[in-house]
């Protein structure tokens, strides 16, 4: 007697069919991932994006800014008048060293350099301590996003693969499949979110530790300007005694 004819087992048929048809590349991993998880990725890519416009602006302007510095010191040092320095400079300084120097000499011109008294020369301090700290300020901006996102976006790309992953055994328990076939595409999709978070991340951190060392470098340069400028002020103070 013939045996029976096995059927063909339809549901493994279909999910290796939909397997072979699922796009795997990084467009269709974003395509056909979840609502939520594409949000993540998409806030994860702009993060990245604009750490990077900053670190190239902020690696740039550093670089510019030593050159600036060592060139305005050549020029203070070269034993020319202070006044045709200050003159040069003008009320609109183009570099925070330049900013630091008018801000004495406009405090001093003000008060009157032939006053010589402790009030004055703390007066002066003061005023380049101000425009330090004020410069220093401006150079510092949206270093804090760097470090925002160098320590959330693991967490966030980590937040859309738990999404994910928990999208991945719904559909697992939906179809009552559990091959490897079925479920890699779907974990692909959730551990793409934190790949991205990485990629974020990463040089956020990076260009952050050495941003800020360098931003530090240039900050005790000009506070030893300030320190070796109020000490040529105080010298000329004691002399006009």
């Amino acid at each position: 007697m013939p045996e029976p004819t096995q059927l063909p087992d339809l549901q493994g048929v279909a999910a290796t069919a939909q397997t072979i048809a699922h796009d795997l590349s990084l467009w269709g991993l974003f395509m056909s991932a979840d609502l939520v998880v594409k949000l993540i990725m998409i806030g994860l890519l702009i993060a990245s994006f604009w750490s990077w416009t900053i670190i190239f602006n902020k690696f740039i302007r550093i670089k510019s800014l030593f050159s600036s510095a060592t060139q305005f010191e050549d020029s203070f040092w070269s034993g020319g008048s202070l006044d045709a320095l200050f003159e040069r400079v003008g009320n609109r300084p183009r570099d925070p060293m330049s900013a630091v120097f008018a801000a004495a000499m406009r405090e001093w011109k003000r008060t009157g350099a032939t006053r010589s008294s402790v009030t004055l020369q703390e007066r002066i301090e003061r005023a380049m301590q101000v425009t330090l700290g004020r410069e220093m300020d401006r150079l510092e901006s949206h270093m804090g996003f760097l470090a925002s996102v160098g320590s959330t976006a693991p967490f966030i790309g980590l937040f859309g693969t738990v999404w994910g992953i928990m999208n991945s055994f719904q559909s697992i328990a939906a179809s009552q499949n559990t091959s490897l076939a079925v479920v890699a595409p779907g974990i692909a999709e959730a551990l793409f979110a934190t790949a991205i978070g990485l990629v974020a991340a990463i040089p956020a951190v990076i260009a952050y530790n050495k941003l800020s060392s360098e931003l530090n470098r240039y900050s005790n340069r000009l506070d030893s300007f300030a320190n070796e400028f109020g000490a040529i002020i105080s010298r000329q103070l004691e002399e006009g005694q």
